[in-house]
């Protein structure tokens, strides 16, 4: 099968269009041929093995346990192991690879009781592929915050994947959504559904004057301690980022010393979360924004534009047009 690997790390030219062996179901495995997957800045990452303890996890001087990327993909069931039972062959999926990656191939075996769910019907493969990663960890942040009907959430980084998703899971909360972004995204995030925008470069967040209960930060661009300041008592400073030590041990204290709470980390992977937004985008109440699509060849040009750090939404890689 077609992947594209990468044996060092690096700028975007390391990624490499390479014929590799087809993985087999195991016994409690689903084989996905894949029909589309995405860009995500933490691909990029992994390749610029960016931090570089990343390296401790995958590789000091080259990768070794991954060589394939792809955080989350979508397609359709090839066949499944013996003892597989939630799915068949035809089922239209998409799905969270985790840690193992892969996504960037034209099969992709996955557990059965991994981070699979059925398609939603009324998305195009491209569209699915573009939810899991960056929708799922906006609902379960946003759940950490304890979002509220009636509360005031501000999602920092809003024109981003997780941030989109963000916008349009408080609205559906029934919160009152501040959006903060660049010029040239105001008007994609008020049409997510943004009570109100705050343009970065001619508005300091500290010119609101507003006290919110929950403050998002999707990109880890957030200024912390005007955050901490503009949180009610009680608020929940949420950061969807790797945080760096110095912010880490101030965010412990905030929690031990206060009534606000920082909470970063990363989001858990699983299918019930997928089978939830799965009604949520057949309900017509969240939907994916997309930028650009690329061919699976075109890999590195698709990373390089991540690398800018202004992509609107999500990119896609398409394998298999559909």
């Amino acid at each position: 099968m077609k992947a594209i690997v990468y044996e060092r790390y690096g700028p975007p030219d390391v990624l490499q269009l390479r014929e590799v062996a087809k993985p087999a179901p195991k016994h409690d495995e689903i084989l996905i041929q894949v029909h589309a997957t995405t860009v995500t800045a933490g691909d990029c990452r992994i390749r610029r093995a960016d931090p570089f303890l990343a390296r401790m996890f995958n590789g000091l001087w080259r990768p070794r346990r991954i060589n394939i990327l792809g955080f989350e993909l979508a397609g359709v069931v090839e066949s499944t192991g013996s003892s597989v039972s939630r799915f068949k062959p035809g089922d239209a999926v998409y799905a969270a690879c985790g840690f193992g990656f892969g996504g960037y191939a034209e099969y992709k075996c996955l557990p059965e009781n991994g981070a699979v769910s059925l398609k939603p019907a009324n998305m195009t493969f491209e569209e699915a592929a573009a939810v899991p990663i960056g929708a799922y960890t906006a609902l379960q942040f946003l759940r950490k915050g304890n979002i509220q009907r009636g509360g005031r959430v501000l999602v920092y980084g809003a024109s981003g994947s997780i941030g989109t998703y963000a916008v349009q899971l408080s609205k559906h909360f029934g919160a009152e959504v501040t959006a903060v972004c660049s010029t040239s995204n105001v008007e994609l995030v008020r049409s997510l559904g943004a009570d109100r925008v705050i343009d970065y470069t001619r508005e300091k967040l500290g010119d609101t004057g507003t006290a919110y209960d929950i403050i998002f930060d999707t990109v880890g661009k957030s200024p912390f301690h005007a955050c901490l300041k503009h949180l009610t008592p009680n608020g929940f400073y949420l950061r969807a980022v790797h945080m760096n030590p110095v912010p880490l041990i101030y965010g412990l204290w905030v929690n031990l010393t206060s009534g606000k709470k920082v909470i970063g980390g990363t989001a858990r992977e699983n299918a019930e979360d997928l089978m939830y937004l799965k009604e949520l985008i057949e309900d017509g109440k969240l939907r994916a924004v997309i930028d650009r699509r690329y061919p699976l060849e075109q890999a590195p040009e698709a990373h390089r534009y991540v690398d800018q750090g202004h992509k609107k939404g999500n990119v896609v890689l398409t394998i298999r047009e559909s």
